[in-house]
């Protein structure tokens, strides 16, 4: 039976229709109504009023605005450079499967299954200038002078937040690990022929054979680190003077005061900047990575 264009466009719209409708729903009536009501001044009660882009000079003429910026950017950087070359490295030792990598590779994912609340309030428990494990512990180690007020001084607040937040490595070893793990053995086991040591084989046939995942890898930890909210809420709530605020604190912070009009354009920002690092990855990187694969 030979089936008309024309029937086959009307069967792929009914398809496609359920889908569409529900993102439509769901995502571009919400990102529209975002950039829309970033023009206004409104407080989601009285009479919204037309301000144009003046939310967003206002908003990144804000020293506040403008930490969160930059904290971002060095969460992106952490997350999507650190924490993904930790996991690769990781990953990549417990494929080749040494005693007690079931048991590894349930301990660095165990993180991800706890809820990021209670990790927060353990590391606020560890890093209490008064009571705190780490303090105590620098004490018992005659280490007196070394103690120190970790999330409460500009100097240590910052760098204390990424430092608990980048070592759980778990979700992104899974993934790269997986992958890893389905390099045929036949690759290593000519490699190992002629000759490659453990370190050759990784550099020349595992990190080639995994760069797409990477990269991949790459983008959602770039996602996360531009969307970071939680662990520097509650630790920090972005103090001391703003230092380690970010803008997803911003919009909180904004929403909270009934200031709609500069919150949105804080999430306006938020998926402006998002759009742009993700085309940098994938035109860069991503596409290094396919012309490479088509060479091959």
């Amino acid at each position: 039976m030979i089936v008309r264009s024309g029937q086959r466009w009307l069967w792929l719209v009914l398809f496609l229709a359920p889908a569409m409708v529900l993102f439509t729903m769901y995502f571009v009536y919400p990102l529209g109504f975002v950039f829309v009501t970033s023009t206004l001044e409104w407080n989601g009660v009285s009479a919204a009023k037309f301000v144009g882009l003046q939310n967003y000079i206002d908003n990144f003429g804000s020293r506040s605005f403008q930490f969160s910026i930059r904290n971002n950017f060095i969460w992106l950087g952490s997350l999507a450079v650190v924490q993904i070359a930790l996991a690769a490295l990781v990953a990549m030792i417990l494929a080749r499967q040494p005693r007690g990598w079931r048991f590894l590779r349930t301990v660095y994912f165990l993180p991800n299954v706890i809820s990021q609340v209670a990790i927060a309030m353990m590391w606020a428990a560890l890093y209490n200038a008064e009571y705190g494990a780490i303090n105590q512990f620098l004490e018992l180690l005659g280490l007196e002078h070394l103690t120190h007020n970790w999330l409460g001084e500009i100097g240590t607040a910052l760098p204390s937040i990424l430092i608990q937040q980048v070592f759980y490595i778990g979700y992104f070893m899974i993934i790269i690990m997986a992958s890893t793990m389905s390099i045929p053995e036949s690759y290593y086991q000519a490699a190992q022929i002629d000759g490659a040591n453990v370190l050759q084989q990784e550099l020349y046939i595992t990190l080639p054979m995994i760069r797409s995942i990477l990269v991949t890898s790459m983008t959602l930890a770039a996602a996360y680190g531009l969307r970071h909210f939680e662990a520097t809420f509650l630790l920090t709530d972005g103090g001391p003077a703003h230092r380690t605020s970010v803008l997803g604190i911003q919009l909180y912070k904004m929403t909270s005061a009934l200031d709609y009009g500069h919150a949105n354009a804080v999430g306006g920002t938020l998926v402006v900047l998002g759009l742009i690092v993700i085309t940098l990855i994938r035109s860069t990187l991503g596409r290094r990575v396919a012309a490479d694969e088509a060479k091959q």
